[in-house]
């Protein structure tokens, strides 16, 4: 195999790969991503048996065909160091040479034939999902989720795809968030009962793989697995054994709410204000909205007490609840500061929702007042 490559675009498309090679397995060899080349395409691929990677790359001139196994420490150092526009990757049975303009490594071989296959994507049905909006219900949802939790599948986010849309869920038990937009089914895929529980690190990868945001990318999902291509990248997961909740009884359907609109920049800056003097046993944060004004207060013995206000249309009797600054400050902060956000509030004893006018919803279990 013999290849000249421009030195960016091989680096960012290898770092990308490098986030599934596990840095310790006890397979050895898992910790290499393997170069397929063809006149055709350059193709790289990482797997650690649970999470697949397989990412095509540009700006590749092939002198020789092959295929080569590239420690993953090593091709990343020399990748990200050189100084080199181009760089060449030459290799034969006694390794690897990579050669910039004045520098050389060898590096050593392994038969890339040893190297788990990593899944493609061959599925006559499938979902198709806009890239901007995948982005978006991964940003908007991973955060909830709870990577240490054994007695559900919380550890991932759930897709729910029917025929003109898809739905992403994740909760943590005290928090959840739900994100939807329209998607389109082809080829009947549809899931029925089966649940699609992504784990968290692979959604971590869809995200970060996905560039180009005006494409579409295909989802087709398995009994166990699930299989995402976009133009460039094809990535395969292992889906999050066990049983999500059942989400849908967590979102509040109630007559005598109140809702009040709120613009996310000053309610933020006002959270932030009043969780100066919060601390990690003291995290609770009073909302009492009434009387035209939304106060938030925060108390913490050895650091002090705070009151900022914020004029809300609302003048009704005072509902005062106590929630997590950090779980509304999560809701916040993947939103932009002028999108406008309809608070849901019954009672200090009941969850409260944060909804937007683009299909997001969250809800914020209540804390115990003390």
């Amino acid at each position: 195999m013999k290849i000249t490559c421009d030195r960016e675009q091989l680096l960012t498309a290898f770092m990308t790969a490098a986030t599934v090679a596990p840095s310790r397995s006890p397979k050895p060899i898992l910790r290499n991503i393997k170069l397929e080349v063809t006149t055709a395409m350059t193709t790289l691929m990482a797997t650690d048996m649970e999470v697949g990677i397989r990412i095509e790359v540009g700006g590749i001139e092939v002198e020789q065909a092959g295929t080569i196994l590239a420690p993953v420490s090593l091709l990343g150092s020399i990748l990200r160091e050189s100084n080199d526009d181009k760089l060449t990757i030459e290799s034969d049975e006694n390794g690897t040479v990579v050669r910039g303009e004045r520098s050389e490594f060898k590096l050593p071989a392994e038969n890339p034939d040893e190297f788990p296959a990593v899944a493609g994507f061959s599925d006559e049905a499938y979902h198709d999902v806009p890239v901007r909006l995948f982005k978006e219900l991964v940003r908007r949802t991973l955060f909830a989720t709870d990577a240490e939790s054994s007695r559900y599948a919380l550890g991932g986010v759930l897709l729910e795809m029917e025929e003109e849309k898809i739905t992403a869920v994740a909760t943590d038990g005290r928090r959840l968030a739900k994100m939807e937009g329209p998607a389109r089914s082809v080829g009947g895929h549809g899931l029925g009962d089966t649940m699609t529980i992504v784990p968290s690190r692979a959604m971590q990868l869809m995200e970060r793989a996905l560039t180009d945001t005006d494409a579409e990318i295909q989802i087709a999902a398995r009994a166990n697995d699930v299989v995402v291509r976009s133009p460039r990248a094809t990535i395969y997961a292992r889906l999050v054994e066990g049983r999500f909740p059942k989400w849908r009884e967590v979102f509040p359907s109630r007559q005598e709410s109140v809702q009040i609109e709120v613009t996310v920049g000053p309610f933020y800056s006002t959270l932030r204000q009043a969780a100066i003097v919060a601390s990690d046993e003291s995290r609770g944060v009073d909302f009492t909205f009434g009387d035209g004004t939304l106060v938030l207060a925060g108390s913490t013995a050895e650091v002090g007490q705070s009151r900022v206000e914020l004029p809300i249309a609302y003048d009704g009797d005072a509902i005062t609840v106590t929630m997590d600054h950090r779980f509304v400050a999560d809701f916040l902060k993947v939103l932009d500061n002028e999108k406008p956000i309809t608070i849901d509030i019954l009672d200090g004893e009941s969850a409260a929702l944060f909804t937007t006018d683009d299909g997001y919803g969250y809800v914020v279990m209540p804390l115990a007042r003390e």
